[in-house]
């Protein structure tokens, strides 16, 4: 359950990336910020504290976008929303690309760190807790939620990133269905900790976050069920997706978008045996990529 362009509204276009801001995000902001003022003589500094916070997670998610066409993946939107941002990244489906992809968000604020950490380290040499405490709470709070969101999204439980990079590395030993059945199964230990420390806390937002983590952990734990009986079926091993080099499954797993007619592409060689239409790309049910049907052809078998 990620979110969608429901409920949001476009920002702004860069690098071929559409980012939306959900209209929610705004009354969290408001408390947000009313919850912070008690920590700044003016109202300016937990506005700008909550704007930096809204800079850090955009370049967090633009991390991952950006990585994902680095390695020929597909990444054009970004929604921010009260429980994060979520980079609509679609990576070729192996676990090298997969994994750059991911890690690429969290190494964002690997670079922050360092940065940040200076900056206090300056403001701190220079006095500014007694002569500028405003910009000097402001630049600890800055690090504080770098830190923060760091160690939070490298928490090896699925489907934050320390959870996906753990299926992407499994993924090298373990291939692609039991890499996720894995790393689903530590996340659920991992949100029942979570939910553990928010309930200790008495903190409904924790509570919310742990909520939507568990959902997302489980939607995982299904998908690689689902991935483990496709694994199953028999293949034509003779082709192999351009994308995600797996095998195409043997069926009727196509549907003419004329007649309806489902059929199975590399029997009839891309072409509907309702209608004779004809499809120039092949698209693949496993990763979603299309590609036409000549550049499924496996080197041991000519087309």
């Amino acid at each position: 359950m990620l979110p969608t362009r429901r409920g949001s509204f476009r920002l702004f276009h860069f690098a071929g990336i559409d980012v939306f801001l959900h209209y929610s995000w705004l009354l969290v902001a408001v408390y947000g910020i009313q919850q912070r003022q008690g920590h700044y003589t003016t109202m300016i500094w937990p506005v700008l504290e909550y704007l930096a916070l809204f800079v850090i997670v955009l370049m967090h998610e633009f991390g991952h976008a950006l990585a994902c066409r680095q390695v020929g993946g597909q990444a054009s939107e970004i929604v921010l929303w009260p429980l994060g941002g979520v980079a609509y990244v679609s990576p070729p489906q192996r676990p090298g690309a997969t994994l750059w992809s991911i890690a690429a968000g969290p190494l964002v604020n690997v670079v922050l760190f360092p940065i940040l950490s200076v900056a206090w380290y300056v403001s701190n040499s220079a006095g500014w807790e007694a002569s500028m405490p405003n910009a000097y709470h402001f630049i600890e709070a800055v690090w504080w939620i770098d830190l923060g969101l760091l160690i939070f999204n490298i928490l090896p439980v699925y489907p934050l990133d320390g959870g996906q990079i753990l299926r992407s590395l499994l993924w090298f030993f373990l291939g692609r269905a039991r890499s996720l059945m894995v790393a689903a199964s530590i996340g659920f230990v991992g949100v029942a900790a979570l939910a553990v420390v928010a309930f200790m806390l008495r903190d409904l937002w924790a509570g919310v976050i742990v909520a939507f983590i568990g959902y997302n952990c489980w939607q995982g734990f299904q998908q690689a069920r689902m991935l483990t009986k496709l694994a199953q079926l028999p293949r034509r091993k003779a082709f192999a997706c351009p994308s995600c080099k797996q095998a195409p499954i043997i069926g009727p797993l196509w549907v003419c978008h004329k007649c309806q007619t489902r059929f199975d592409t590399f029997e009839t060689l891309a072409t509907c045996p309702g209608c004779g239409e004809h499809f120039p790309a092949t698209t693949c049910p496993e990763c979603g990529q299309a590609r036409p049907l000549m550049q499924w052809e496996s080197p041991a078998r000519p087309f």
